[in-house]
């Protein structure tokens, strides 16, 4: 364990350390920017694992909104995982 995840006293804090990323989808001659936050907790929350990953932009829009999002023991892994569900289904908003 890292020195920063010391800092938290008391697990109920979630402590987590966020690292961002960017990723583009290209869809119908349109490229769309999805920024990516990747949170890796001090103690991971009960029954989860240490990395989560989340898309700041739904999918799917028009029929049922979906956040594109991945959960992994490593930082690797919650990001590819979140990458795969953006391109899953289609970006159905203004492209940015």
């Amino acid at each position: 364990m890292e020195e920063w995840a010391y800092a938290q006293a008391n697990r109920s804090e979630k402590l987590s350390r966020l690292h961002y990323f960017s990723v583009s989808k290209r869809q119908d001659d349109k490229e769309i920017e999805f920024l990516i936050t990747v949170k890796e907790f001090a103690t991971p929350p009960d029954g989860r694992l240490r990395f989560f990953a989340q898309a700041d932009k739904q999918t799917n829009q028009e029929l049922a909104p979906y956040t594109p999002s991945g959960w992994g023991e490593t930082l690797l892994t919650a990001l590819a995982d979140c990458i795969v569900e953006i391109h899953r289904f289609p970006f159905q908003g203004e492209a940015c």
